[in-house]
């Protein structure tokens, strides 16, 4: 999104030669590449533990790190994978990302009429609210030390990442509709009364 966001904006003209079929299914292959190689790290590094202790997941799905303290084996190694997996396929995207909207606030600076400026910034603005929504709580949940981690924490980042954020994403999104603000506008009338 924040590569269309980015040619869209920085480079209107060349929009469809830019943003062809071709370019969208690479873009796809390689976030499903680095998700298959994600998770292929992950279940190849959990074959080699022994679990002796309880078969119950005190979390609400079979999620990684919770899984981690069933283990009677050492864990130093999925532990270094997990950060290192976090700067490599967190990190990485989210500077491309913060990259990609430094040229794209750039560029709407340098348009002169008011109206210009504020259409390119409510093109991005919800793309960015759901951008710190999604990494924010991402990388709360993987990358915190081993010393901060809490179960409870953890299930409440869980329910942010699982639920609320698809939740919220058609509301974000649908708050640039015009006739979704107009009736936003028009409830509130009606409440205010």
């Amino acid at each position: 999104m924040a590569y269309d966001r980015y040619v869209a904006i920085c480079h209107p003209l060349r929009y469809s030669s830019l943003m062809n079929f071709r370019t969208c299914i690479c873009l796809a292959l390689v976030s499903w590449i680095c998700g298959f190689l994600d998770s292929t790290t992950y279940f190849s590094l959990l074959v080699q533990y022994s679990f002796c202790k309880s078969n119950i997941i005190n979390h609400l799905f079979c999620d990684l790190k919770p899984l981690l303290k069933l283990s009677c084996s050492g864990t130093q190694n999925i532990e270094a994978a997990i950060q290192v997996s976090g700067a490599l396929f967190g990190f990485t995207p989210l500077i491309f990302i913060t990259i990609s909207y430094i040229f794209i606030i750039s560029s709407i600076l340098r348009i002169r009429s008011n109206k210009g400026k504020h259409k390119a910034f409510s093109t991005c603005s919800s793309h960015i609210t759901v951008i710190i929504l999604f990494f924010g709580i991402i990388l709360a949940m993987y990358m915190r030390p081993k010393k901060a981690y809490s179960v409870e924490q953890d299930k409440v980042f869980s329910v942010l990442y699982i639920f609320c954020i698809p939740m919220l994403n058609p509301v974000i999104y649908s708050l640039r509709n015009y006739e979704v603000k107009q009736a936003l506008r028009r409830l509130r009338k009606k409440l205010c009364r």
